[in-house]
C-alpha cells in the first residue's frame, strides 16, 4: 500500500507526498494541544449521530468508550503522535480506529476536519478566556484591597511625568482598576462571540445526514450553532477579536509596568517590591531589578505581533476555508499563554507592594503641587481665574528662588502678590486639604476612594454570582 493511501483523503492521489511536504503541511506538532477540545466535540457528535438514528447506540457507546481511553493515553502522555497524520484530528481517528476497529471510521460521518478544527479552537478559546477571567478578577481584587488601604497614603499626581497635583496612591491603584474593569468587559464580549457552534457546517456547505446541530451545541454547551455553513468554517475574526483584548490588556500592564519600574528606581523611591519579584546583578551586588514588570512590559509588544499576524493571516482570504489558517495556532495559544503568565504574576505581585509613604509625601511636597489649589482659592474670593493664574505663577516663581513650596511660605509672602490672600489659605495648601477637598465621585479625596473601592469590590462580586 503506498503512503498516500495511508492519508484520510489518500484514494485520489497516485503518488505519496514529498517527505518536507508532509512535514512542512503537518500540524500536529502544535495542534496537539487541541486534544482535550478534539476529544469533547467527538463524544458530543457521536452522541448526536446515535440520537438522529446515523450510528447504533452500540456504536455510539464504542465510540465513547474509544475516545475516553484515548485522553487517558494522552493525559498520562502514553500517546504516539504520527506526523505523517497531519494533525490532531486525525491521530485521534487513527488510534480510535486501531482500538474499536471500523466504527471509529463512523465517527467522521457528517463532519470535515474543517467544521471539527473550528470547533476545537472555539472550545479551547472558551476554557482559556474563563480561566484569563478567574486571573482577572484575582489581580482586580488584589488591586482594589490595597488600594482601600492606601486611601489616605499621599502621592505626586503627574501629568507629562511632571508633578502636577497631590493625589493619593489608593486613587492611583484604582485608575489601574479602570483599567482592567474595561479590559474584563471586553473579554466577556468577546467570549459571546467565540461561544457559537461550527459543527456540522462540515467542509463548507453542510451535510446531507440528519443531523441535529441544536442538539451538539446543547452538549458542548454553546450558545447556538453557526448560521452560515461557508463562515463558520472560515472565519477567525474571534481569534483576531481574543488577540485585540490581549494587546490593549498588555497595554495596561505594560504602562502599569513602567510605573512600576520608575517607582521603585532611586530616583523616585516611592514603594519596594518584595525580593520574589525581583533579580539582582551578575556584577553589581547592590542591584535589586525589578525584572517582572519590565518583562511584562517586553511581552506587549510579542502579543502586538500576534494580532498583526492574525489580521494579516485573515484579510485576503475567500471563502471558505484555507490552509492558511493552520498559521491561527500558534499566534493564539502564545498569546493565551503570555497573558495568562503576564496577569499570574501581577496578580501575585501588586498585593504585596509596599508603598514608601514618606517618599511619596515628601515628593508630593515638591514640585507646588498644590499651586491649583491656590488658583482654586484667589477664584472663590473674586479673582478671575486668569489673573488668579498670573498670581500663583508669580509665587511659584517666588518660591523656586526661595527654595520654598507654597505651603511653607508666610502669609506676608503671599500677600505680597495678592491682597486677597487671607490666613485661612493655608487650608487650602496643606496637601492633605487638597486631596480632601476634590470630595466628588471620582476624586482624590480618601472617603471617595474608599467608596469607590467598594463599588468595585461589589461589581466584582456582581460578576462571580453571575457565572
Amino acid at each position: 500500500m503506498s503512503q498516500a493511501t495511508n492519508q484520510s483523503w489518500g484514494g485520489r492521489f497516485s503518488e505519496p507526498t514529498d517527505a518536507f511536504v508532509a512535514r512542512f503541511t503537518a500540524s500536529v506538532t502544535f495542534d496537539q494541544r487541541l486534544a482535550g477540545q478534539d476529544i469533547q466535540g467527538s463524544i458530543a457528535h457521536a452522541t448526536m449521530l446515535a440520537r438522529v438514528g446515523v450510528l447504533s447506540d452500540e456504536e455510539r457507546d464504542a465510540i465513547i468508550d474509544g475516545l475516553t481511553e484515548i485522553r487517558g493515553e494522552i493525559e498520562r502522555g502514553e500517546f504516539e503522535w504520527s506526523v505523517p497524520l497531519e494533525d490532531v484530528h486525525m491521530n485521534i481517528e487513527a488510534r480510535l480506529t486501531q482500538k474499536i476497529g471500523i466504527t471509529g471510521k463512523k465517527l467522521h460521518t457528517g463532519r470535515s476536519r474543517n467544521d471539527q478544527v473550528a470547533t476545537d479552537i472555539r472550545l479551547f478559546m472558551r476554557d482559556a478566556i474563563d480561566s484569563i477571567d478567574s486571573e482577572l478578577s484575582r489581580l482586580r481584587e488584589g488591586m482594589i484591597g490595597l488600594a482601600e488601604r492606601e486611601a489616605d497614603t499621599i502621592m505626586p499626581g503627574f501629568t507629562h511625568l511632571q508633578t502636577a497635583q497631590p493625589v493619593t496612591f489608593g486613587h492611583h491603584l484604582l485608575a489601574w482598576q479602570e483599567m482592567l474593569a474595561r479590559d474584563h468587559e471586553r473579554l466577556l464580549d468577546t467570549r459571546k462571540r467565540v461561544n457559537v457552534m461550527p459543527l456540522g457546517a462540515a467542509a463548507l456547505a453542510g451535510t446531507t445526514y440528519p443531523i441535529d446541530r441544536h442538539v451538539t451545541a446543547e452538549l458542548l454547551g454553546f450558545d447556538r450553532p453557526a448560521e452560515n455553513s461557508l463562515d463558520a468554517v472560515s472565519d477567525r475574526d474571534f481569534a483576531i477579536e481574543f488577540t485585540s483584548f490581549a494587546s490593549i490588556l498588555l497595554m495596561h500592564l505594560s504602562r502599569m509596568s513602567e510605573e512600576l519600574v520608575l517607582w521603585t528606581s532611586a530616583q523616585f523611591d516611592f514603594i519596594d517590591l518584595p525580593d520574589r519579584f525581583c533579580t539582582g546583578s551578575s556584577i553589581m551586588p547592590q542591584k535589586k531589578n525589578p525584572d517582572v514588570p519590565e518583562l511584562v512590559r517586553g511581552k506587549t509588544g510579542r502579543v502586538y505581533g500576534h494580532l498583526m499576524s492574525l489580521l494579516t493571516l485573515m484579510k485576503s482570504q475567500p471563502l471558505a476555508y484555507n490552509k492558511d489558517n493552520q498559521e491561527d495556532k500558534e499566534p493564539l495559544f502564545d498569546a493565551v499563554d503570555t497573558v495568562l503568565d503576564c496577569l499570574k504574576a501581577f496578580a501575585d505581585m501588586v498585593p504585596a507592594i509596599e508603598p514608601k509613604k514618606e517618599s511619596m509625601l515628601e515628593a508630593a511636597r515638591r514640585g507646588f503641587s498644590t499651586a491649583t489649589d491656590l488658583a482654586d482659592y484667589l477664584v472663590r474670593k473674586g479673582v478671575a481665574f486668569r489673573d488668579a493664574h498670573e498670581i500663583v505663577g508669580q509665587s511659584v516663581a517666588f518660591g523656586l528662588k526661595e527654595k520654598k513650596d507654597l505651603s511653607e511660605m508666610t502669609l506676608e509672602e503671599l500677600k505680597q502678590f495678592s491682597d486677597t490672600i487671607e490666613a485661612d489659605v493655608f487650608e487650602v495648601l496643606t496637601l492633605e486639604g487638597s486631596v480632601a477637598a476634590r470630595n466628588h465621585i471620582g476624586g482624590t479625596a480618601p472617603d471617595q476612594v474608599r467608596a469607590a473601592a467598594s463599588r468595585a469590590l461589589e461589581a466584582l462580586k456582581a460578576h462571580r454570582e453571575a457565572k
